[in-house]
């Protein structure tokens, strides 16, 4: 079974935690995480853009020049595709980009997320991280002291002092263990658990 160090927001290592090989020491499977990540970045696509067709477009309603006779093209609208000011055609019109996969693959996809932060030594577990007061100085001293440039805190509960503490902080984020995904996984260099959320995460992925 892996085992992880445990430490306080001190840096001093205070004990270790056991971690569950089946979350924290699989094999890592690169092609269900490109499925996921792709499934969440498509649903987080707006998907809003919009042109106005031929149809959509004001005026035209009378024809330019009479059929023959004018030595030029015929023309029944001025809001032809081929004219200035006209309607565009194959533009892109509202739609909805999100798809779904299996709750497995999700499943497989957090799991190689986690066990590759293990192995590249880029996870990190602080057995508490007490706040009496929002302070976004003493916040940053912590992490200076880690030496975390950009890093995904995952917390057990909601913890307003640390959350609001944090909020004007770059490149760090925070999320309790039930929002934990795999795109924020890899788009942070450090993972950074607090070590109640180990149960809650082993608890949700092994059901």
């Amino acid at each position: 079974m892996a085992v992880a160090d445990v430490f306080n927001i001190e840096k001093k290592k205070v004990s270790q935690v056991e971690l569950n090989d089946a979350v924290f020491a699989a094999q890592p499977n690169e092609a269900v995480i490109y499925d996921v990540v792709k499934m969440q970045l498509a649903a987080r696509r707006a998907g809003t853009a919009s042109t106005k067709t031929r149809s959509d477009v004001s005026g035209g309603g009378k024809k330019p020049w009479r059929q023959k006779g004018t030595g030029r093209a015929r023309a029944g609208t001025t809001r032809s595709p081929l004219w200035r000011s006209g309607g565009i055609v194959f533009g892109p019109h509202p739609r909805d980009y999100s798809f779904n996969v299996p709750k497995k693959m999700r499943k497989q996809a957090l799991i190689s997320a986690l066990s590759m932060k293990l192995k590249q030594d880029k996870m990190l577990v602080i057995n508490d991280f007490p706040m009496e007061k929002i302070s976004t100085r003493k916040f940053q001293d912590i992490i200076d002291l880690f030496d975390l440039k950009k890093a995904l805190f995952v917390l057990d509960a909601d913890n307003e002092n640390l959350q609001k503490s944090s909020r004007n902080v770059k490149n760090i984020k925070m999320i309790k263990s039930e929002g934990i995904n795999v795109y924020d996984i890899l788009n942070h260099e450090h993972l950074v658990l607090l070590e109640p959320s180990i149960k809650k995460i082993e608890g949700a992925l092994l059901v």
